[in-house]
């Protein structure tokens, strides 16, 4: 793999892969990871926490350098094999550039992929004014006019990002613990799930892929023997599943995801949030996410179950 130099119609000098020029004996070609979200969601903590784990982190670099980035990496004869990549909004000229630069390293096979950091208007504005520093978009309007702006401007990459953190609740350690699962491993597997129990009343999940509703069960918080107990205890479990329908929807939702699973496996996407809601996130929501969880995890994806609001009550 090799990079040319073009220039564009405005005058810019891009770097493009070059197909017509061999790959060099013994190039290994880096994985990479394109690090972006909303500003004051967590992307320096995300930065270094991956510098941390040995990857070779480079901040705010235009998105069209990416290619030649990694073909560096490339050429160094393998000490440089993993990439992380910092893209916000500093480099807001070069966003248009950065689906143009991720289609280069497509088609030449570069192990990629985009983590994405949200947070809720509430906690950004709350971090903002607690470091006294303005947003990069506000101007000369309020910070919520400037979240509103970089959150249009990220809509697109968000959807396509293959990690999406929500870090509203999460202190720098969470934060961390949370890339450290995810990053840390030798080897990657084929798909990483997280089966989220959580509370409608409470909300639901920003950064869930699927979400699924159990409020159809009926709820074991109006039984008063079983009201104290969570879902995780063997009393409201054997309750929720002894409910027409509870085993059958365990079995269906159980189909689907494995169909849900198996193109995400072919898409290239190593991580799948599930977040199963009830009312308030403590009986039925946390049965059944215990339940599809060790399903899940039978059928070889790797299965981490978290319960949200259990407990918030």
């Amino acid at each position: 793999m090799s990079a040319e130099r073009e220039q564009r119609g405005d005058g810019a000098v891009v770097s493009t892969l070059d197909p017509a020029q061999p790959e060099e004996p013994g190039a290994t070609i880096p994985e990479l990871v394109i690090i972006s979200g909303m500003s004051g969601a967590g992307r320096s903590t995300a930065a270094k926490c991956l510098e941390d784990l040995g990857w070779f982190v480079v901040d705010n670099l235009p998105p069209e350098l990416i290619p030649t980035m990694v073909e560096l990496g490339a050429r160094s004869q393998g000490n440089v094999a993993r990439i992380a990549v910092v893209v916000d909004v500093r480099g807001r000229n070069f966003f248009d550039n950065l689906k143009g630069a991720l289609a280069d390293l497509a088609a030449y096979h570069v192990s990629r992929r985009v983590v994405f950091l949200e947070a809720s208007d509430e906690a950004l504005v709350r971090r903002f004014e607690s470091v006294r520093r303005p947003h990069p978009l506000q101007g000369d309007g309020r910070i919520v006019d400037g979240i509103a702006a970089e959150r249009d401007l990220l809509r697109e990459l968000r959807g396509d990002a293959d990690l999406v953190i929500d870090t509203s609740g999460l202190n720098v350690h969470e934060l961390r613990a949370k890339l450290d699962a995810r990053f840390a491993g030798e080897e990657e597997p084929e798909l990483r799930a997280t089966v989220m129990s959580f509370g409608y009343k409470y909300g639901l999940p920003v950064d869930a892929d699927l979400v699924v509703d159990c409020r159809f069960l009926p709820n074991p918080h109006w039984v008063p023997e079983l009201r104290p107990y969570t879902g995780t205890s063997e009393e409201v479990s054997n309750y929720v599943f002894n409910q027409p329908g509870a085993k059958e929807f365990l079995d269906r939702y159980t189909e689907l995801l494995q169909l849900i699973a198996a193109g995400y496996r072919r898409e290239g996407k190593r991580y799948v949030t599930v977040a199963v809601g009830c009312t308030g996130g403590k009986h039925r929501s946390v049965a059944m996410s215990e339940k599809l969880a060790r399903r899940l995890s039978d059928g070889g994806v790797e299965t981490v179950v978290v319960h949200r609001d259990m407990g918030r009550e």
